[in-house]
């Protein structure tokens, strides 16, 4: 370990702070130390900063810069005719059956929320089948492998890539280990962890979470790059865990981008009502993105298109379509162009005198890139808008909460469950058979 070229490195950037308890550590620590910062690009940091510092503090209500996703781009299960929806599934169904579709999930985050220490994927909602979110969704995938299968003659195969982060990795493969990958081939269950980045305090200098560590968190950013180039895919289907009615490989949604021409795709719903706490998508100067709730007005929130509907009523529920050259193109040509999100946090630290501190107001940035950032870069955009009580019911927060409970996703899945044994004609013996 060359110390003195790693502190004259550190020095360069203004870091040199990192290294003042070198003489404390012992051999491990040392190394340890040594490999963190010797592997961060110290000047591609100071210019994410930079640009980050830079797009908060010019941040402004949009109001005036958004126009609604162009109307041919978009579809709707709602407006969409049955024969238009059969010709849709047949098709997701064909690229499912060619084994050219597969499904990246976003599961880095605990249940902290919920009330437990578990990876949120973990959890059980209630359901009298004491199915986890993990195992609802593994189901899934081997259902619609069936389904193809039905239809084409051909089993094709559905890889599941499963994001993860530091704290989640372990327990999830262990789990999903135990539960024999809930019948899926463990060769086709891909687990990787998000990477990360440090987090700064608000002249951009790394923080130190102990003498021999820097304090780091999830950058958010392409853990969804790996999953290009593997099983000959050409279309990946992306979610986040928490949604307990997410279709898997959707193939309505496969082939409504594929008909649409589409290398970038987003599932939305309609807004509940004009300032639900949710992000739209739209154009921002003549590109796409999501545009939060807290950078537009109340007016805007609230305007209405001739027909009565919301003029911004395309909630975000992170769901989306990417074709693998979309992401390919991404990563040759733009990924440097992502600006990160920025963060206020507590975030624990080492001070001069080396103790511990544990923060009562926030100290700290946390900077990320979200998988959404990237529909600016897309020359063939879609979106598809789905009815909420089918397919978006997120788990957010522990039962005690107005939303977003094991209690409402429960009762939601159950009621649609209900809804699809009424369509097959079944007659219910008791009319209260809803919530479970």
């Amino acid at each position: 370990m060359d110390i003195s070229e790693l502190s004259a490195k550190l020095a360069q950037f203004g870091q040199e702070h990192l290294i003042q308890f070198w003489s404390e550590l012992n051999e491990d620590e040392q190394k340890r130390l040594f490999n963190d910062l010797k592997g961060i690009d110290f000047g591609l940091l100071a210019k994410g900063f930079r640009r980050a510092m830079d797009n908060s503090s010019n941040a402004v209500k949009l109001d005036h810069l958004l126009q609604p996703v162009p109307v041919h781009l978009q579809g709707s299960v709602e407006r969409c005719s049955n024969e238009q929806l059969t010709a849709y599934e047949h098709e997701g169904l064909k690229q499912i059956s060619a084994g050219k579709v597969g499904v990246l999930l976003l599961a880095g985050g605990q249940g902290t929320r919920l009330g437990v220490s578990y990876p949120k994927g973990m959890y059980n909602v209630g359901l009298p089948s004491g199915k986890t979110l993990y195992q609802l969704q593994a189901e899934r995938i081997r259902k619609i492998e069936e389904l193809s299968e039905a239809r084409f003659g051909q089993r094709g195969t559905v890889p599941w890539y499963i994001m993860t982060s530091e704290h989640t990795m372990e327990p999830t493969r262990k789990f999903f280990a135990k539960h024999g990958f809930f019948g899926l081939n463990e060769r086709n269950v891909v687990f990787f962890e998000q990477s990360v980045i440090p987090c700064v305090d608000v002249d951009g200098k790394v923080i130190l979470e102990d003498k021999f560590k820097i304090a780091t968190a999830p950058d958010g950013n392409g853990g969804l790059y790996r999953a290009l180039g593997q099983n000959g895919i050409d279309m990946i289907h992306v979610y986040c865990v928490d949604n307990i009615l997410v279709k898997m490989a959707d193939p309505v949604f496969v082939g409504f981008c594929l008909e649409k021409n589409a290398n970038c795709g987003a599932k939305v719903v309609k807004k509940a009502f004009p300032e639900e706490p949710v992000g739209v998508i739209c154009q921002v100067n003549g590109v796409y993105q999501v545009v939060e709730y807290s950078e537009i007005s109340s007016e805007t929130a609230n305007r209405r298109n001739s027909d009565g509907e919301l003029t911004f009523n395309a909630g975000n529920i992170c769901n989306h379509f990417f074709s693998k050259e979309f992401l390919k193109t991404l990563i040759l040509e733009h990924e440097q162009e992502l600006i990160y999100h920025i963060a206020k946090k507590k975030i624990p630290f080492i001070d001069a005198n080396g103790v511990r501190q544990n923060p009562a107001t926030p100290n700290g940035i946390k900077m990320e890139k979200f998988v959404f950032d990237v529909f600016q870069f897309s020359t063939n955009f879609a979106v598809w808008e789905v009815l909420r009580e089918e397919e978006f019911s997120p788990l957010k927060n522990a039962d005690g909460a107005p939303k977003d409970t094991p209690t409402t996703s429960r009762g939601d899945l159950l009621n649609l469950h209900k809804q699809f044994a009424l369509r097959a004609g079944a007659k219910l013996c008791n009319s209260e058979a809803t919530n479970g």
